[in-house]
């Protein structure tokens, strides 16, 4: 397989900041905007916030003034996060507060006052007892909560190859590894989420958020392509010797714009 070496978790952030940009479920932003309080400014608290991409894709989508509150662990990701300024959809101004702590350890008193609850690209590295935390503390702030671009494990590349199902499965059997005494969700994270939320009695709207990548985004699918089939191999140890030839098959492809990939996701709408 490809030797090269992965991005820097930064970097992949921004390279894949405008995929996630055109796969967010823009419906679900309307029925946001239709509930929003009527007197500003508003109070928007993002989970995982790693670089600011759902500040910057959302903010100028919602009426001003706002006032974001940025959560991560990572306090270098959340000076990325604050660079540069945003406005609103009525070039009100946007304000912005930022927060490193662990996420999962957060209550209804953190979110007391929010507008919404915002998270983007989070929920597979959740395990099931921290999903139920962080959705009980919404629950319980009686807070709107907008989830967008969880994996749900499905991914369709083209053209097709015998090895894709294989890397597929071994891909999503890493996302679901146990690290640290943690068991992570991965891809079972979005109906975890949504039976949590059944249990506070919360209604929840989903609506697909798929990437298509193509011959535009080359760069992005070879990067993405990287990550897959590493995670794959380091969970299959077996699938390393026939996954240096595919490896070079695929990349080639990207490289030439004929590789198309299709990765599911989904946003949800809890609350709103």
């Amino acid at each position: 397989m490809s030797t090269d070496v992965l991005l820097s978790f930064p970097a992949w952030l921004r390279l894949r900041e405008a995929a996630d940009a055109a796969a967010r479920a823009d419906g679900l932003v309307e029925v946001v905007r239709r509930r929003l309080p009527a007197a500003g400014p508003i109070v928007l608290h993002d989970l995982g916030s790693g670089t600011g991409s759902m500040l910057r894709w959302l903010a100028p989508r919602l009426p001003g003034p706002q006032h974001w509150i940025l959560y991560d662990r990572d306090p270098e990701l959340l000076a990325h996060a604050t660079a540069g300024t945003v406005t609103s959809a009525d070039g009100a101004p946007v304000s912005v507060a930022t927060r490193c702590t662990d996420l999962t350890r957060l209550t209804a008193a953190d979110f007391a006052g929010a507008a919404l609850v915002t998270a983007s690209a989070l929920l597979d590295m959740f395990t099931a007892e921290e999903v139920e935390r962080v959705v009980a503390a919404c629950a319980a702030a009686d807070a709107p909560t907008l989830l967008m671009i969880s994996v749900t494990g499905r991914v369709r590349l083209t053209p097709a190859h015998p090895l894709d199902a294989q890397v597929e499965a071994a891909f999503n059997e890493h996302q679901r590894r146990t690290v640290d005494g943690r068991r992570l969700l991965g891809p079972d994270a979005v109906d975890a989420t949504v039976a949590a939320f059944a249990r506070h009695g919360v209604a929840v709207q989903a609506s697909a958020s798929p990437w298509r990548l193509g011959a535009a985004q080359g760069e992005l699918a070879a990067e993405w392509f990287r990550g897959w089939l590493t995670a794959a191999c380091e969970q299959r140890p077996e699938l390393a010797a026939p996954a240096a030839g595919y490896a070079r098959r695929r990349l080639a492809d990207a490289a030439a714009g004929r590789l198309g990939v299709v990765v599911e996701h989904l946003d949800l709408l809890a609350g709103g």
